[in-house]
């Protein structure tokens, strides 16, 4: 394995200096540093981060926290898209990061939650789709022990920022596509993701408005984001309603197989834009979200409060569109 000795004699500089190009020290001149660089590069030297943070006298540890407990019928791609993302920044801003799932925490209080962090040397959370069924880390984020950047949960304090696209314009402007596509709408049914959660009360209330916008007659259902329950509710319901309409892209799938199964029609819109979707073989719109962009702009939002920074609330962009599966196999 190749050390920062073996780049000190590759450049002929002592080994402080190495240290000090890798630390961007801005005393070490341009013909020095270009040594260092071109030592580093020819020998493959990676840098050990955490060596390089304690010897700023500082120490940067991210704790992603991903929670994937609604998507246990597939590979999640949304939490491997995030990741992504996330690995990307990380090596682009030095900084060592360690996943967790909530799931570990469940058991934990709040005190009991800081206390396993800080033993792992995290000092900085992102955390994914917090559930409000995770007190324990709403707690943590609350006192402000950690820097936080929350992804598509709107918490904001002076250490904690969060990032999202718009969820209430978003389901809207899916919804209102679906059902403008459609002659028949005059019964609805909306399957919600989970009870009293940030993204399901934002895209529940943009139904709503929908609906008095056009006067359709509502079912709401909540389906957890859990392909199994949409089918249930579909079985249930389908043969009462025009078009179904899905807070996410895995109950969407559910429904289409539902109602193929039963035989029957229904238009079906979904949300998030997963992979997935287009081997249904049964085109719908959907919301398309880039995670992997979301995912580095929670660093950014992270960097800030680094250097800095206050917390606040960051809204990216989406797409409306429809998938199919040509769509998916030409990407």
């Amino acid at each position: 394995m190749v050390s920062i000795n073996d780049v000190a004699r590759k450049a002929g500089v002592a080994k402080s200096t190495v240290s000090k190009v890798l630390n961007n020290y801005q005393s070490v001149s341009d013909k020095t540093r270009l040594k260092v660089e071109r030592a580093v590069q020819e020998l493959g030297y990676v840098p050990n981060v955490v060596a390089i943070s304690l010897s700023k006298k500082e120490f940067n540890r991210v704790g992603l926290i991903v929670d994937i407990h609604h998507n246990n019928q597939f590979i999640d791609e949304i939490g491997m898209k995030y990741l992504i993302g996330a690995f990307e920044k990380a090596k682009e801003y030095h900084l060592d990061v360690v996943t967790f799932f909530t799931s570990q925490f469940n058991d934990m209080s709040s005190k009991q939650l800081s206390a396993y962090l800080k033993s792992q040397r995290i000092n900085c959370l992102i955390i994914y789709n917090l559930s409000i069924e995770n007190k324990n880390i709403y707690k943590l984020i609350e006192k402000q022990e950690f820097y936080s950047v929350l992804v598509d949960s709107l918490l904001v304090n002076e250490k904690t920022s969060s990032v999202s696209i718009d969820h209430f314009t978003a389901q809207y402007e899916v919804a209102k596509k679906t059902i403008d596509e459609n002659d028949f709408k005059k019964r609805i049914l909306y399957i919600a993701g989970g009870r009293g959660g940030y993204i399901t009360n934002q895209r529940l209330n943009a139904i709503k408005k929908l609906q008095k916008e056009i006067g359709f007659n509502l079912i709401v259902k909540y389906g957890d984001f859990n392909e199994y329950k949409a089918r249930q509710i579909i079985f249930e319901y389908s043969r009462d309603i025009d078009i179904v309409i899905c807070a996410s892209d895995l109950m969407a799938i559910g429904a289409v197989f539902a109602l193929s199964e039963m035989d029957i029609f229904r238009p079906v819109c979904g949300f998030d834009g997963i992979t997935l979707m287009g081997y249904t073989k049964s085109a719908m719109n959907t919301v398309e979200q880039n995670f992997c962009q979301k995912s580095k702009q929670a660093f950014d939002e992270l960097k800030k409060l680094l250097d800095g920074g206050e917390g606040r609330h960051i809204e990216i962009p989406y797409e409306v569109c429809r998938v199919d599966y040509m769509d998916v196999i030409q990407k």
